[in-house]
């Protein structure tokens, strides 16, 4: 035999009235903690599955644990190579005797290389001027995919391999204003003039800038360059080392700032 409960104000006094109510509304509570918690896990997926291509890859043992120093096989005969480049191909900014060593590497049209670079540029950028860091810009490209035909995650890293020859100075003011600027992925890649122009704005004038920016005279090198820091065991980009261990907590990542107290602790 079922007992009904009935919600009319005469029965609020009712014992059994205000247990029921009580057992609704813990069902209630439930639930909403429930989809407080399903909607955290399913942020922390998303960002998760921008940052690396299979989830299984995070606990397995490879070259990603340690610090990477891609030999770049590159004949000169199929391109120019860019004239600062370390012997690992990266872009280096700031005293290369700093304490802390920061390598990084991204993909221009990545969104969570935009996240990474919206979070930590200050930091990043106050610790180069302060000569605490040294940093390593590993620009590759492996989302051409993504910008219907126009080739722009190619097209860009040649642009940040040209800029950066040209004045390392202002590399990082370039790569901000890129990285803000980021086309959509599945959308249209930036046109040549707009890459030039952000080049232009950041304070590269030379014509030269301009022309090789048209030339494409590093996608050859960035190709060779893409190839061989994905033959060391990367996954995934941004990827980021300090002092030779990579940085895999997200809040440093991806929270504003995040990245300052690993830098400081490394730089001791």
């Amino acid at each position: 035999m079922s007992t009904e409960v009935s919600n009319k104000p005469g029965d609020r006094n009712n014992p059994l009235a205000k247990a029921a109510r009580a057992d609704r509304n813990r069902k209630i509570a439930i639930q909403v903690g429930v989809a407080a918690v399903l909607v955290g896990l399913v942020a922390a997926i998303g960002i998760g599955l921008a940052m690396r291509k299979s989830d299984d890859e995070k606990s397995k043992p490879s070259a990603t644990a340690t610090s990477f120093a891609p030999t770049v096989t590159h004949d000169a005969s199929a391109g120019a190579v860019p004239p600062n480049v370390t012997s690992g191909g990266a872009i280096r900014i700031g005293n290369p005797d700093a304490k802390a060593k920061i390598q990084i590497v991204a993909d221009l049209q990545c969104p969570a290389c935009k996240m990474f670079e919206g979070s930590n540029s200050d930091a990043l950028s106050k610790a180069v001027q302060s000569g605490s860091a040294t940093i390593d810009y590993s620009i590759i490209s492996f989302l051409d995919r993504a910008s219907n035909g126009n080739q722009y995650s190619t097209r860009a890293a040649n642009a940040a391999y040209v800029v950066a020859a040209s004045d390392p100075s202002k590399f990082q003011a370039w790569l901000g204003t890129m990285f803000s600027k980021q086309p959509p992925e599945n959308g249209n890649g930036m046109t040549d003039d707009q890459l030039i122009q952000i080049a232009v704005d950041a304070g590269y004038t030379d014509p030269k800038v301009a022309q090789d920016i048209r030339d494409g005279k590093y996608v050859q090198w960035v190709k060779d360059e893409t190839k061989a820091v994905f033959a060391t065991g990367l996954q995934s980009t941004p990827t980021v080392y300090v002092n030779g261990t990579q940085v895999q907590d997200a809040k440093s990542l991806m929270s504003p700032g995040g990245m300052t107290s690993v830098i400081e602790n490394a730089a001791k």
